[in-house]
C-alpha cells in the first residue's frame, strides 16, 4: 500500500502566507457560486454543548465542493469568556479530504479562517445587496470576526464613516485602534447601540449576548440600507423583517426551524420568516439565478449562519498558497 501524507498548516504559517483581501473574497465567492449551481453538499451544522450554551459550545460544519474536488469538516469552539484567559473566543481546526477516496489532504488551524470567511460573507452580502455608494458603516461587536467584517467592507465600499461599538470599553477601544492602524483611517467609537447604528448605510450586528434581547431597534434602520444581523443570540426587534424588501440567507438548511441559535431564530420558529417568504440564498444571487439589489430604495437583510463550504474553499486557497510557497509541514498519515 502506498504511503499517505497530509499537510499540516498552523496559525503562524497562515499569518506568513498573508492572504490578500481579494484572495479571501474570491475563494469565498467561488464557494457561493458552486452552491448556487448545485455543485456542493452542505450538511447543516451540529452542536456540542459541554455544559451550557451561555458558557460556550462547539460547532461542527461539514461539506463538499465538487469543482474543487474536496470535502471538509471544521470543528470550532465558541466560548464567550475566553478573553478572561487571554484566549480568542473562537478556536478551530479544519480537515480537508478527497471526496472520492476519503484520503486526508490537510489539517489546518481554522481560527483565522473562521474570522476571514465570516467577514467575506458579510462583505459579499453587501456587494450584492447594499447600495454601491454606501458611505456609513455601523458595526456592533468586536470579536474575531468583526475585524474582517470591517476590513473587507472597507475594501469594497467608499466608506466615509466607520462607527464601532461593543459592550466592554476596553474591547471596543482596542478594536478601533487596530482598525485605525491597519486601515489607516479614523474610526468612531460609540458607547451605545443607537449612535453606532442609526442612519447607517450598512449595519452589522455581531454581538455576544448571553440571551436574546432586542437592543437594535427597527426604527433606527433607514430606508435603502443594508443590515447583517448574525449574533449567536438575537439582538433585533421582532418587527425588523417587516421593513425589509429582501431577506436573504446563506443556506436555508441551517436557518430552518428546529435549529438552535441565530439572530432570526424566533422569526423562523414562530413562522415569521419561512423558506417561502425569504427572497433566496446568496449563492443563487452570486451565480445569477436571482437578482441582487434592484433599486436604491430597497432595504435588504442578509442572515448568515456560517457555511462549511466557505471554510473549505478558503482552506483550499491557503493549502494551494502554502504548497506554492513551501509553507506548512508534511506529516505521514500511514
Amino acid at each position: 500500500m502506498q504511503q499517505l501524507n497530509l499537510t499540516y498548516i498552523n496559525g503562524p504559517d497562515i499569518t506568513r502566507l498573508a492572504l490578500t483581501n481579494d484572495e479571501i473574497l474570491e475563494a469565498v465567492e467561488s464557494a457561493l457560486h458552486a452552491q448556487g449551481e448545485g455543485q456542493t453538499v452542505i450538511e447543516p451544522r451540529v452542536h456540542l454543548v459541554p455544559e451550557s450554551s451561555d458558557k460556550g459550545h462547539f460547532n461542527v460544519l461539514r461539506g463538499v465542493i465538487h469543482p474543487l474536488g474536496v470535502a471538509g469538516v471544521k470543528v470550532v469552539g465558541d466560548f464567550v469568556d475566553n478573553y478572561k484567559k487571554d484566549l480568542p473566543s473562537e478556536l478551530a481546526v479544519l480537515t480537508l479530504f478527497c471526496p472520492e477516496t476519503g484520503v486526508p489532504k490537510a489539517i489546518i488551524d481554522a481560527s483565522a479562517i473562521t474570522d476571514m470567511r465570516t467577514g467575506a460573507m458579510t462583505a459579499l452580502g453587501a456587494k450584492y445587496l447594499a447600495n454601491k455608494n454606501s458611505h456609513v458603516l455601523g458595526h456592533i461587536g468586536a470579536r474575531g470576526t468583526a475585524y474582517w467584517n470591517v476590513r473587507l467592507l472597507n475594501h469594497l465600499f467608499p466608506l466615509e464613516e466607520i462607527r464601532v461599538h461593543s459592550r466592554r470599553p476596553e474591547s471596543r477601544n482596542a478594536f478601533a485602534e487596530q482598525l485605525q492602524q491597519d486601515l489607516n483611517r479614523d474610526i468612531i467609537v460609540t458607547d451605545n447601540w443607537q449612535d453606532c447604528i442609526e442612519g447607517g448605510d450598512i449595519m452589522v450586528e455581531a454581538s455576544r449576548l448571553p440571551e436574546p434581547h432586542p437592543h437594535l431597534k427597527t426604527e433606527w434602520v433607514k430606508p435603502g440600507s443594508f443590515i447583517v444581523p448574525y449574533g449567536t443570540m438575537s439582538a433585533v426587534e421582532f418587527s425588523l423583517t417587516d421593513i425589509m424588501d429582501k431577506v436573504v440567507v446563506d443556506d436555508w438548511g441551517q436557518c430552518a426551524p428546529g435549529k438552535p441559535f441565530g439572530s432570526l431564530r424566533r422569526h423562523v420558529d414562530e413562522g415569521k420568516v419561512t423558506q417561502q417568504s425569504i427572497y433566496g440564498e446568496l449563492g443563487q444571487i452570486v451565480c445569477g439565478q436571482l437578482n441582487g439589489r434592484e433599486s436604491a430604495s430597497e432595504t435588504n437583510l442578509f442572515w448568515h449562519r456560517g457555511l462549511s463550504t466557505t471554510d473549505i474553499a478558503l482552506g483550499c486557497a491557503i493549502l494551494n498558497k502554502a504548497q506554492s510557497h513551501g509553507a506548512g509541514q508534511q506529516l505521514r498519515f500511514r
